[in-house]
């Protein structure tokens, strides 16, 4: 089984989601794990916009490498057979890596198409799970934008089968919340 491991935390140390998301992996027993740190993709502008619209046979050398970086991200997550996403939850939502990690991978036409009916995603059959933590908000209430836009974007791109593992208000309660997320790591199909 390959995993493919986005790390979204700021925090050289002691970061919640960077423990959870090694705590997963342990529990799946997996070996081969690509690892992504989302602090190091860059944030998309004009020049990538420019690049991917553009046929590949058309592309200036400039270009070539910006979508090449695109096309990389893309590969790590379709040939992935499990995805794990470290989700630290800063001021209600997800870091500025991880939307960098996910403007590079959501692209029309490579992993999401529109039809007559509306977007199709074409990463169907791709089982991901999310490791969020928060200090203070908590997850799946009217503040948690966090879980409400990673539950949309990745079913945009066609992943559903998602579960997610939370450590969430840790600053009213930490003991208790790490051990809401061991258990729900310990419950997790192999």
């Amino acid at each position: 089984m390959k995993v493919l491991r986005i790390d979204a935390s700021i925090k050289p140390q002691g970061s919640i989601s960077l423990q959870l998301t090694d705590d997963i992996i342990a529990k799946l027993g997996v070996t081969d794990v690509v690892t992504r740190k989302a602090a190091d993709v860059p944030a998309i502008d004009g020049a990538w916009l420019g690049a991917v619209f553009t046929p590949a046979e058309n592309r200036s050398a400039e270009q070539q490498e910006i979508a090449a970086f695109s096309d990389t991200l893309i590969d790590e997550i379709k040939t992935a057979d499990v995805v794990v996403i470290g989700v630290p939850v800063y001021n209600f939502n997800i870091a500025a890596g991880l939307k960098n990690w996910i403007d590079q991978i959501v692209r029309a036409g490579v992993t999401f198409q529109y039809t007559e009916t509306g977007p199709q995603g074409l990463l169907p059959n791709k089982r991901t799970i999310l490791a969020f933590s928060s200090d203070g908000t908590a997850a799946g209430s009217d503040i948690d934008f966090a879980q409400r836009y990673m539950l949309h974007i990745l079913g945009f791109v066609g992943i559903t089968d998602v579960t997610t593992v939370t450590a969430q208000q840790m600053a009213f309660d930490k003991d208790s919340a790490l051990k809401f997320a061991a258990d729900q790591i310990s419950s997790l199909a192999a």
